[in-house]
């Protein structure tokens, strides 16, 4: 039989490996994005209506049925789907010194740039998708070293490990998805990161507040919103929230959420349809 796999493509621009740890299907072989659109792979046997619901769902997570992402779903002949996907994954440039790259890449680097080495796993976070960036970027401009961080969500790590890298004395990453943080504490060993890292499965509700001076929210809308609250403690303290993962639509729900909690947006990004708050 010639036609062993599902491929479900996908019209919309964002980060693969985002969509693959969101979507959290132990059965899904794979995906990779090119050309303004994301693959995934299913063996056949293993593709049902079910599975489509799941991949729904998580795109409404990540804002893109709004955006009009249009899914097509086709039988196609077993292939060598990890070569072709390596081949797709490619290192990003992310504002002026961080470089991102994948294991088996090579990147070009320039004094004082920043390296970090993620392979897309089923962990949110590689650089690619623009709330991610938006961040990075954020962090390159705030940091002056020293900072106490706290990453709220971490997922794949990233913006923890880069803030270390630019100089933050301490991150902490939590997030209550267990493959996530088994995912950051792998990405963490192979970056050499130490005891200055600290990864954990955790929410912010569980853990007490400590004294960080910058937190950093890469969540949904509805999470912001119903978190909100909990940030309370460390605007009191006078730390900062860089909050991203939000449609401009939102910004007025998020900004009054942060104001109950004793916060003001003093500023925003925005790219690729996303927005990021500085509370």
């Amino acid at each position: 039989m010639n036609d062993e796999w599902v491929e479900v493509r996908v019209s919309a621009e964002m980060d693969s490996g985002e969509l693959l740890g969101l979507l959290g299907d132990p059965e899904a072989a794979g995906a990779w994005q090119e050309n303004g659109s994301v693959r995934l792979y299913w063996p056949r046997e293993r593709w049902s209506p079910e599975t489509l619901q799941r991949l729904q769902q998580a795109l409404r997570q990540m804002g893109q049925e709004q955006a009009g992402a249009a899914i097509t779903v086709a039988a196609v002949p077993a292939q060598d789907w990890n070569e072709q996907w390596a081949r797709s994954v490619k290192p990003i440039r992310i504002g002026r010194r961080i470089v991102i790259r994948p294991s088996w890449a090579r990147a070009d680097l320039a004094p004082g740039d920043i390296e970090l080495i993620l392979d897309p796993k089923q962990a949110f976070g590689t650089g690619h998708h623009a709330t991610t960036a938006l961040l990075l970027e954020w962090l390159e401009e705030l940091i002056r070293g020293g900072e106490r961080v706290l990453d709220v969500g971490t997922g794949s790590g990233i913006l923890a490990m880069a803030a270390l890298r630019l100089g933050a004395k301490t991150a902490t990453g939590i997030d209550n998805d267990r493959v996530a943080i088994e995912c950051a504490r792998e990405y963490a060993e192979v970056n050499r990161f130490g005891s200055e890292l600290d990864l954990r499965v955790a929410t912010l509700e569980a853990i007490a507040p400590g004294p960080s001076d910058l937190l950093l929210a890469n969540l949904d809308r509805n999470t912001l919103l119903a978190s909100a609250r909990l940030f309370e403690p460390y605007l009191r303290r006078g730390a900062r929230v860089l909050v991203s993962g939000i449609l401009p639509d939102d910004r007025a729900e998020i900004a009054a959420a942060f104001a109950a909690a004793g916060g003001t947006v003093a500023d925003s990004k925005e790219r690729d349809g996303w927005l990021a708050l500085e509370v």
